[in-house]
Protein backbone atom coordinates (compact mmCIF):
# COMPACT_ATOMS: atom_id res chain seq x y z
CA UNK A 1 0.00 0.00 0.00
CA UNK A 2 1.35 3.45 -0.93
CA UNK A 3 1.84 5.81 1.98
CA UNK A 4 0.19 9.18 1.44
CA UNK A 5 2.58 12.12 1.35
CA UNK A 6 2.38 14.93 3.87
CA UNK A 7 0.15 17.82 2.80
CA UNK A 8 2.04 21.04 3.56
CA UNK A 9 0.13 24.34 3.69
CA UNK A 10 1.27 27.97 3.83
CA UNK A 11 0.39 30.40 6.61
CA UNK A 12 1.08 34.11 6.35
CA UNK A 13 -1.41 34.99 9.11
CA UNK A 14 -2.68 33.37 12.29
CA UNK A 15 -6.09 32.93 10.62
CA UNK A 16 -4.39 30.97 7.83
CA UNK A 17 -2.81 28.73 10.49
CA UNK A 18 -6.23 28.02 11.97
CA UNK A 19 -7.79 27.45 8.56
CA UNK A 20 -5.04 25.09 7.39
CA UNK A 21 -5.41 23.02 10.56
CA UNK A 22 -9.20 22.89 10.25
CA UNK A 23 -9.13 21.81 6.60
CA UNK A 24 -6.66 18.99 7.05
CA UNK A 25 -3.06 20.09 6.44
CA UNK A 26 -0.55 17.68 7.93
CA UNK A 27 2.02 20.44 8.33
CA UNK A 28 2.27 24.20 7.94
CA UNK A 29 5.13 26.47 6.96
CA UNK A 30 5.48 30.08 8.02
CA UNK A 31 8.12 32.77 8.03
CA UNK A 32 9.08 36.00 9.76
CA UNK A 33 9.89 39.45 8.35
CA UNK A 34 13.55 39.72 7.39
CA UNK A 35 14.31 36.06 8.02
CA UNK A 36 12.79 34.45 4.96
CA UNK A 37 11.54 34.92 1.40
CA UNK A 38 8.48 36.74 2.77
CA UNK A 39 10.03 39.98 4.00
CA UNK A 40 6.60 41.68 3.91
CA UNK A 41 4.84 38.97 5.93
CA UNK A 42 2.19 40.43 8.23
CA UNK A 43 2.48 37.73 10.88
CA UNK A 44 4.32 38.47 14.13
CA UNK A 45 6.52 36.19 16.22
CA UNK A 46 3.77 35.99 18.84
CA UNK A 47 1.22 34.95 16.20
CA UNK A 48 3.57 32.34 14.76
CA UNK A 49 4.07 30.95 18.26
CA UNK A 50 0.29 30.84 18.76
CA UNK A 51 -0.07 29.06 15.42
CA UNK A 52 2.61 26.54 16.34
CA UNK A 53 0.90 25.84 19.66
CA UNK A 54 -2.42 25.27 17.86
CA UNK A 55 -0.79 23.01 15.29
CA UNK A 56 1.03 20.94 17.89
CA UNK A 57 -2.17 20.58 19.92
CA UNK A 58 -3.80 19.17 16.77
CA UNK A 59 -0.89 16.81 16.08
CA UNK A 60 0.45 18.83 13.11
CA UNK A 61 3.97 20.08 12.40
CA UNK A 62 5.23 23.57 11.62
CA UNK A 63 8.32 24.44 9.59
CA UNK A 64 9.87 27.90 9.86
CA UNK A 65 11.13 29.42 6.61
CA UNK A 66 14.61 30.81 7.13
CA UNK A 67 15.53 30.80 3.45
CA UNK A 68 17.01 34.24 2.89
CA UNK A 69 20.31 34.63 1.04
CA UNK A 70 22.30 36.00 3.96
CA UNK A 71 24.68 38.96 3.79
CA UNK A 72 27.23 39.85 6.45
CA UNK A 73 24.73 42.25 8.00
CA UNK A 74 22.33 39.33 8.48
CA UNK A 75 24.89 37.26 10.35
CA UNK A 76 25.49 40.25 12.63
CA UNK A 77 21.86 39.84 13.78
CA UNK A 78 21.94 36.10 14.33
CA UNK A 79 21.83 36.31 18.13
CA UNK A 80 18.37 37.86 17.82
CA UNK A 81 17.39 35.21 15.27
CA UNK A 82 18.50 32.46 17.65
CA UNK A 83 16.32 33.88 20.42
CA UNK A 84 13.32 33.89 18.07
CA UNK A 85 13.89 30.29 16.98
CA UNK A 86 14.16 29.14 20.61
CA UNK A 87 10.94 31.02 21.41
CA UNK A 88 9.04 29.50 18.47
CA UNK A 89 10.24 25.88 18.74
CA UNK A 90 9.47 24.88 15.13
CA UNK A 91 9.66 21.30 13.95
CA UNK A 92 12.21 22.19 11.24
CA UNK A 93 13.95 25.14 9.61
CA UNK A 94 13.78 25.69 5.84
CA UNK A 95 17.08 27.13 4.56
CA UNK A 96 18.71 27.79 1.20
CA UNK A 97 22.02 29.46 2.05
CA UNK A 98 25.01 27.16 2.88
CA UNK A 99 26.26 29.71 5.40
CA UNK A 100 22.89 29.78 7.15
CA UNK A 101 22.86 25.98 7.19
CA UNK A 102 26.28 25.92 8.88
CA UNK A 103 25.00 28.43 11.43
CA UNK A 104 21.92 26.31 12.16
CA UNK A 105 24.01 23.16 12.58
CA UNK A 106 26.37 24.96 14.97
CA UNK A 107 23.66 26.64 17.04
CA UNK A 108 20.78 24.15 16.79
CA UNK A 109 22.46 20.76 16.26
CA UNK A 110 19.24 18.81 16.86
CA UNK A 111 17.03 20.95 14.60
CA UNK A 112 15.84 19.17 11.41
CA UNK A 113 16.86 21.13 8.31
CA UNK A 114 14.86 21.29 5.08
CA UNK A 115 16.48 22.73 1.97
CA UNK A 116 14.35 25.38 0.24
CA UNK A 117 13.35 25.42 -3.39
CA UNK A 118 15.56 28.53 -3.55
CA UNK A 119 18.55 26.17 -3.60
CA UNK A 120 17.36 25.08 -7.08
CA UNK A 121 17.79 21.35 -6.48
CA UNK A 122 17.30 19.60 -9.83
CA UNK A 123 19.33 16.37 -9.51
CA UNK A 124 20.10 13.43 -7.26
CA UNK A 125 23.67 14.71 -6.97
CA UNK A 126 22.45 17.98 -5.45
CA UNK A 127 20.16 16.09 -3.07
CA UNK A 128 23.08 13.95 -1.90
CA UNK A 129 25.22 17.05 -1.41
CA UNK A 130 22.67 18.56 0.95
CA UNK A 131 22.04 15.21 2.64
CA UNK A 132 25.73 14.90 3.46
CA UNK A 133 25.65 18.44 4.80
CA UNK A 134 22.94 17.35 7.25
CA UNK A 135 19.61 18.01 5.51
CA UNK A 136 16.60 15.91 6.51
CA UNK A 137 14.50 16.91 3.46
CA UNK A 138 15.02 18.66 0.12
CA UNK A 139 12.40 20.76 -1.65
CA UNK A 140 12.97 20.16 -5.35
CA UNK A 141 12.89 23.02 -7.85
CA UNK A 142 9.63 23.55 -9.71
CA UNK A 143 11.59 22.97 -12.92
CA UNK A 144 12.10 19.25 -12.14
CA UNK A 145 9.94 17.03 -14.36
CA UNK A 146 8.02 14.03 -13.11
CA UNK A 147 10.37 11.59 -14.84
CA UNK A 148 13.35 13.36 -13.29
CA UNK A 149 11.68 13.17 -9.89
CA UNK A 150 11.27 9.39 -10.20
CA UNK A 151 14.99 9.04 -10.99
CA UNK A 152 15.90 11.23 -8.02
CA UNK A 153 13.58 9.21 -5.77
CA UNK A 154 15.23 5.97 -6.88
CA UNK A 155 18.73 7.32 -6.30
CA UNK A 156 17.87 9.03 -2.99
CA UNK A 157 15.64 6.62 -1.07
CA UNK A 158 16.64 7.66 2.45
CA UNK A 159 15.98 11.41 2.50
CA UNK A 160 12.73 13.34 2.40
CA UNK A 161 11.74 14.82 -0.96
CA UNK A 162 9.17 17.58 -1.30
CA UNK A 163 7.55 18.99 -4.44
CA UNK A 164 5.22 21.89 -5.18
CA UNK A 165 1.77 20.80 -6.34
CA UNK A 166 -0.14 24.08 -6.34
CA UNK A 167 0.40 27.83 -6.49
CA UNK A 168 1.99 30.72 -8.32
CA UNK A 169 4.83 30.11 -10.76
CA UNK A 170 7.79 32.45 -11.15
CA UNK A 171 8.95 33.46 -14.62
CA UNK A 172 12.51 33.13 -13.36
CA UNK A 173 14.35 30.06 -12.11
CA UNK A 174 12.59 29.21 -8.84
CA UNK A 175 12.33 32.78 -7.70
CA UNK A 176 15.75 34.19 -8.62
CA UNK A 177 14.32 37.13 -10.56
CA UNK A 178 16.06 40.52 -10.52
CA UNK A 179 13.40 42.53 -12.39
CA UNK A 180 11.68 43.79 -9.24
CA UNK A 181 14.93 44.82 -7.58
CA UNK A 182 16.25 46.50 -10.73
CA UNK A 183 13.12 48.48 -11.61
CA UNK A 184 11.41 49.14 -8.26
CA UNK A 185 14.14 48.51 -5.68
CA UNK A 186 12.07 45.75 -4.08
CA UNK A 187 14.14 42.55 -3.90
CA UNK A 188 12.32 39.38 -4.89
CA UNK A 189 14.64 37.19 -2.85
CA UNK A 190 13.67 39.07 0.28
CA UNK A 191 9.98 38.49 -0.35
CA UNK A 192 9.28 42.02 -1.55
CA UNK A 193 8.70 41.17 -5.23
CA UNK A 194 6.57 43.70 -7.10
CA UNK A 195 5.58 40.91 -9.54
CA UNK A 196 6.63 42.76 -12.67
CA UNK A 197 6.01 39.54 -14.60
CA UNK A 198 2.26 40.16 -14.09
CA UNK A 199 2.36 43.60 -15.70
CA UNK A 200 1.22 44.41 -19.21
CA UNK A 201 4.06 45.45 -21.51
CA UNK A 202 4.33 47.44 -24.72
CA UNK A 203 7.40 46.50 -26.73
CA UNK A 204 9.25 49.48 -28.23
CA UNK A 205 12.03 49.27 -30.81
CA UNK A 206 14.47 52.19 -30.52
CA UNK A 207 16.63 53.09 -33.54
CA UNK A 208 20.09 53.75 -32.09
CA UNK A 209 21.34 56.42 -34.52
CA UNK A 210 18.41 58.81 -34.14
CA UNK A 211 16.75 57.61 -30.94
CA UNK A 212 13.47 57.19 -32.80
CA UNK A 213 11.02 54.91 -30.98
CA UNK A 214 8.85 52.59 -33.03
CA UNK A 215 6.16 50.60 -31.20
CA UNK A 216 5.91 46.94 -32.14
CA UNK A 217 2.29 45.91 -32.59
CA UNK A 218 0.88 43.34 -30.18
CA UNK A 219 0.32 39.96 -31.80
CA UNK A 220 -2.35 37.34 -31.09
CA UNK A 221 -0.46 36.17 -27.99
CA UNK A 222 -1.18 39.41 -26.20
CA UNK A 223 1.03 41.71 -24.14
CA UNK A 224 1.38 39.85 -20.84
CA UNK A 225 4.60 38.30 -22.09
CA UNK A 226 5.90 36.97 -18.74
CA UNK A 227 2.64 36.11 -16.97
CA UNK A 228 2.83 32.45 -15.93
CA UNK A 229 -0.31 30.49 -15.18
CA UNK A 230 -0.59 28.95 -11.71
CA UNK A 231 0.76 25.48 -11.03
CA UNK A 232 -1.86 22.79 -10.42
CA UNK A 233 -0.99 19.10 -10.31
CA UNK A 234 -4.45 17.90 -9.27
CA UNK A 235 -5.06 16.35 -12.74
CA UNK A 236 -1.86 14.32 -12.28
CA UNK A 237 -2.21 13.61 -8.57
CA UNK A 238 -2.30 9.83 -9.03
CA UNK A 239 1.09 9.95 -10.78
CA UNK A 240 2.41 12.27 -8.09
CA UNK A 241 1.36 10.00 -5.21
CA UNK A 242 2.65 6.85 -6.86
CA UNK A 243 6.10 8.36 -7.39
CA UNK A 244 6.41 8.50 -3.58
CA UNK A 245 7.22 12.09 -2.58
CA UNK A 246 7.32 12.69 1.15
CA UNK A 247 5.62 16.07 1.09
CA UNK A 248 3.31 18.02 -1.25
CA UNK A 249 3.68 21.77 -0.92
CA UNK A 250 1.06 24.43 -1.56
CA UNK A 251 2.50 27.88 -2.35
CA UNK A 252 0.90 30.95 -0.84
CA UNK A 253 2.14 32.57 2.37
CA UNK A 254 0.85 35.89 1.06
CA UNK A 255 -2.55 34.42 0.20
CA UNK A 256 -5.81 34.81 2.12
CA UNK A 257 -7.15 32.26 4.57
CA UNK A 258 -9.90 31.51 2.04
CA UNK A 259 -7.36 30.52 -0.62
CA UNK A 260 -5.41 28.40 1.89
CA UNK A 261 -8.51 26.65 3.20
CA UNK A 262 -10.02 25.95 -0.22
CA UNK A 263 -6.80 24.55 -1.70
CA UNK A 264 -5.98 22.47 1.37
CA UNK A 265 -9.54 21.12 1.42
CA UNK A 266 -9.40 20.08 -2.25
CA UNK A 267 -6.07 18.26 -1.92
CA UNK A 268 -6.95 16.73 1.46
CA UNK A 269 -10.17 15.26 0.09
CA UNK A 270 -8.40 14.09 -3.07
CA UNK A 271 -5.59 12.38 -1.15
CA UNK A 272 -8.08 10.67 1.14
CA UNK A 273 -10.19 9.57 -1.84
CA UNK A 274 -7.11 8.03 -3.45
CA UNK A 275 -6.31 6.20 -0.20
CA UNK A 276 -9.83 4.74 -0.06
CA UNK A 277 -9.87 3.57 -3.68
CA UNK A 278 -6.63 4.00 -5.67
CA UNK A 279 -7.96 2.20 -8.73
CA UNK A 280 -11.13 4.28 -8.92
CA UNK A 281 -9.58 7.64 -8.04
CA UNK A 282 -10.98 10.52 -10.10
CA UNK A 283 -9.48 14.01 -9.59
CA UNK A 284 -12.33 15.69 -11.50
CA UNK A 285 -14.51 16.80 -8.55
CA UNK A 286 -11.51 18.23 -6.70
CA UNK A 287 -10.30 20.00 -9.83
CA UNK A 288 -13.74 21.61 -10.11
CA UNK A 289 -13.30 22.91 -6.57
CA UNK A 290 -9.95 24.49 -7.50
CA UNK A 291 -11.48 26.08 -10.61
CA UNK A 292 -13.68 28.22 -8.34
CA UNK A 293 -10.63 30.05 -7.03
CA UNK A 294 -9.47 33.32 -8.52
CA UNK A 295 -6.37 32.28 -10.46
CA UNK A 296 -4.41 33.18 -13.58
CA UNK A 297 -5.42 29.87 -15.13
CA UNK A 298 -3.73 26.55 -14.43
CA UNK A 299 -0.78 24.67 -15.86
CA UNK A 300 1.08 21.48 -14.96
CA UNK A 301 4.23 23.48 -15.81
CA UNK A 302 7.35 21.29 -16.00
CA UNK A 303 5.61 18.06 -14.96
CA UNK A 304 5.99 16.51 -18.42
CA UNK A 305 9.24 18.28 -19.29
CA UNK A 306 9.76 21.61 -21.01
CA UNK A 307 6.78 23.92 -20.81
CA UNK A 308 4.74 24.98 -23.83
CA UNK A 309 2.78 28.17 -24.54
CA UNK A 310 -0.11 26.92 -22.40
CA UNK A 311 2.04 27.63 -19.32
CA UNK A 312 1.63 31.38 -19.92
CA UNK A 313 -1.43 33.60 -19.99
CA UNK A 314 -0.55 36.22 -22.62
CA UNK A 315 -3.95 37.92 -22.53
CA UNK A 316 -4.44 39.04 -18.93
CA UNK A 317 -3.21 38.65 -15.36
CA UNK A 318 -6.78 38.81 -14.02
CA UNK A 319 -8.88 35.88 -12.90
CA UNK A 320 -11.82 34.73 -15.01
CA UNK A 321 -13.50 32.84 -12.16
CA UNK A 322 -17.19 33.49 -11.59
CA UNK A 323 -16.75 32.90 -7.85
CA UNK A 324 -15.09 34.67 -4.97
CA UNK A 325 -14.68 34.35 -1.21
CA UNK A 326 -17.86 35.22 0.64
CA UNK A 327 -16.44 35.13 4.16
CA UNK A 328 -15.70 33.07 7.24
CA UNK A 329 -17.65 31.99 10.31
CA UNK A 330 -16.31 33.77 13.40
CA UNK A 331 -18.74 32.45 16.03
CA UNK A 332 -21.77 30.24 16.50
CA UNK A 333 -24.29 29.63 19.25
CA UNK A 334 -27.49 27.63 19.51
CA UNK A 335 -29.48 30.28 17.65
CA UNK A 336 -27.30 31.80 14.94
CA UNK A 337 -23.99 32.11 13.16
CA UNK A 338 -21.89 35.26 12.85
CA UNK A 339 -20.33 35.42 9.42
CA UNK A 340 -17.55 37.93 8.65
CA UNK A 341 -17.54 39.13 5.05
CA UNK A 342 -14.65 39.04 2.59
CA UNK A 343 -16.71 40.51 -0.28
CA UNK A 344 -19.94 42.49 -0.43
CA UNK A 345 -23.18 40.53 -0.30
CA UNK A 346 -26.81 41.43 -0.86
CA UNK A 347 -30.21 40.06 0.08
CA UNK A 348 -31.22 37.07 -2.04
CA UNK A 349 -27.66 35.77 -2.39
CA UNK A 350 -26.68 32.17 -1.85
CA UNK A 351 -23.44 31.24 -0.10
CA UNK A 352 -21.76 27.83 -0.10
CA UNK A 353 -19.85 26.60 2.95
CA UNK A 354 -16.78 24.38 2.46
CA UNK A 355 -17.14 21.59 5.02
CA UNK A 356 -13.83 20.17 6.35
CA UNK A 357 -13.28 16.55 5.35
CA UNK A 358 -16.36 16.36 3.13
CA UNK A 359 -16.66 16.48 -0.65
CA UNK A 360 -19.99 18.32 -0.62
CA UNK A 361 -20.68 21.91 0.43
CA UNK A 362 -23.58 23.31 2.48
CA UNK A 363 -25.57 25.98 0.64
CA UNK A 364 -27.52 28.69 2.48
CA UNK A 365 -29.92 31.23 0.98
CA UNK A 366 -29.86 34.71 2.54
CA UNK A 367 -33.38 36.16 2.25
CA UNK A 368 -32.25 39.12 4.36
CA UNK A 369 -28.96 40.72 5.35
CA UNK A 370 -28.83 41.24 9.11
CA UNK A 371 -25.95 43.48 10.16
CA UNK A 372 -24.25 41.77 13.12
CA UNK A 373 -23.04 45.06 14.62
CA UNK A 374 -26.38 46.88 14.62
CA UNK A 375 -29.02 44.20 14.14
CA UNK A 376 -30.43 46.25 11.25
CA UNK A 377 -31.83 44.58 8.16
CA UNK A 378 -30.07 46.09 5.14
CA UNK A 379 -30.28 45.39 1.39
CA UNK A 380 -26.52 45.00 1.06
CA UNK A 381 -23.44 44.82 3.29
CA UNK A 382 -19.89 45.56 2.21
CA UNK A 383 -16.76 43.81 3.42
CA UNK A 384 -14.08 45.56 5.45
CA UNK A 385 -13.82 46.74 9.06
CA UNK A 386 -14.80 43.24 10.18
CA UNK A 387 -18.33 43.73 8.82
CA UNK A 388 -20.39 40.66 9.64
CA UNK A 389 -23.90 39.39 9.17
CA UNK A 390 -26.07 37.12 11.27
CA UNK A 391 -27.38 33.86 9.81
CA UNK A 392 -30.24 32.52 11.97
CA UNK A 393 -30.28 28.79 12.62
CA UNK A 394 -33.70 28.36 11.00
CA UNK A 395 -32.22 29.39 7.63
CA UNK A 396 -29.96 26.34 7.67
CA UNK A 397 -30.77 22.65 7.31
CA UNK A 398 -30.75 21.10 10.80
CA UNK A 399 -28.35 18.31 9.84
CA UNK A 400 -25.84 20.85 8.49
CA UNK A 401 -25.84 23.35 11.34
CA UNK A 402 -23.42 21.41 13.57
CA UNK A 403 -20.87 21.33 10.74
CA UNK A 404 -20.73 25.11 10.54
CA UNK A 405 -18.07 25.89 13.12
CA UNK A 406 -15.69 28.88 13.47
CA UNK A 407 -13.18 29.26 10.62
CA UNK A 408 -15.38 27.41 8.14
CA UNK A 409 -15.23 29.32 4.86
CA UNK A 410 -17.85 30.12 2.23
CA UNK A 411 -17.84 31.23 -1.40
CA UNK A 412 -20.45 32.90 -3.60
CA UNK A 413 -21.06 34.05 -7.16
CA UNK A 414 -19.52 37.40 -7.97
Amino acid sequence: MIKLPELLAPAGTLDAFKTAILYGADAIYAGLPGFSMRARAKITAQEVRAGIDLAHAAGRKVYLAFNLFAHERDFANMDRVAETIRYLCPDALIVSDPGVMMWVRDNFPDMPIHISTQANICSAQSVKFWQRAGARLCVLAREVSHNEFKIIREKCPDIGLEIFVHGAMCMSYSGRCLLSNFITGRPANRGACAQLCRWKYDVILRECATGTEMPIEEDSRGAYIMNARDLCLMPRLRDVIESRPDSLKIEGRNRSEYYVGAVVHAYRCALDAYARDPAGFNPGPYMAELERLETRGYTTAFFDGSVGPDAQNYETARSSSEWHAAGVITSRNSDAIVFELRNAICAGSKIHFIIPGQDTSVSVDLPQIINAKTGDIVPKLSAGQHNSLIIPRNWIDASAYEKLVPYVLAYAHK
